[in-house]
């Protein structure tokens, strides 16, 4: 059961000040799992590891960290390698997004989305692998998106990433198969989250596929009972990832049909 997995297990859990990353904190911490938990806002995080610690009794160990800062990706995993002595769980959750049009997209919010996105999630897994490999057991977990699987209009740069991170994900999981490392996809369509407060700034693709969109709770849960298993990817919802599927077979058929449904943003 997923209680008896996760007991006394270090995870570490990037962007987990809201959103999914606070929810997985959240269900890790009552299986009981200590958690060292990652992000720029470091009073949103000492708010939840207050919550986490008096709810739950578990270590709750937090620090501030820009992902896309390489330098202080490694500095502050040197610093938590050294308080907790390894770690069994690496949650990559951080990440954003920007919609525009690829020729309204500056090239510093190209560089950034890509820092974060993919720079950064590649840093912090470097930092956790050696230890992993020294011991045989781990578990990486990539939080991805379905818009690497299908890219659509106004998200060009955002799904390059997400396909940067899918296939970086790929490769890792060949690389540890005899390793007795986990690696796993997450492939979340939206979800109702701050997210689309910068990425969708004039509100029109939340007001679009709002009725379509993921609880935050409901997918932190799906990642999280799924820790510590050999699960290759969750895709969610079901429906959007068989679309992916049939993009894949038949993707000039799928982008002709599927036109009005791709321009919601």
């Amino acid at each position: 059961m997923v209680h008896n997995r996760l007991v006394g297990k270090n995870i570490i859990i990037t962007g987990a000040s809201g959103g999914i990353g606070a929810e997985m904190a959240r269900l890790s911490a009552n299986y009981g799992a200590n958690l060292v938990l990652l992000a720029r806002n470091v009073e949103k995080l000492e708010r939840l590891k207050e919550e986490l610690e008096q709810g739950t009794g578990v270590q709750v160990i937090v620090k501030s960290l820009d992902v896309a800062d390489t330098v202080a990706v490694r500095d502050v995993f040197n610093e938590v390698l050294s308080e907790i002595g390894h770690v069994d769980i690496l949650v990559n959750n951080a990440g954003f997004g920007i919609f525009r049009h690829a020729h309204e997209t500056n090239m510093e919010e190209i560089k950034f989305m890509f820092e974060v996105n993919v720079f950064g999630l590649m840093a912090c897994t470097s930092m956790v692998l050696p230890s992993m490999r020294e011991r045989g057991s781990g578990h990486i977990i990539n939080i991805a998106s379905q818009a690497g699987k299908i890219a659509t209009p106004k998200s060009s740069v955002y799904s390059a990433t997400k396909h940067a991170v899918l296939g970086y994900t790929n490769s890792l999981r060949l690389e540890l198969k005899d390793a007795g490392i986990f690696v796993t996809a997450v492939n979340p369509g939206p979800i109702a989250t701050n997210f689309f407060q910068i990425a969708d700034e004039q509100g029109t693709y939340v007001k679009n596929v709002k009725r379509f969109m993921l609880q935050p709770e409901y997918v932190a849960k799906q990642v999280v009972e799924r820790m510590m298993t050999r699960t290759r990817e969750i895709n969610l919802p079901r429906w959007m990832n068989a679309g992916s599927m049939i993009y894949a077979l038949f993707p000039r058929v799928f982008e002709r049909l599927g036109r009005r449904a791709f321009n919601q943003k």
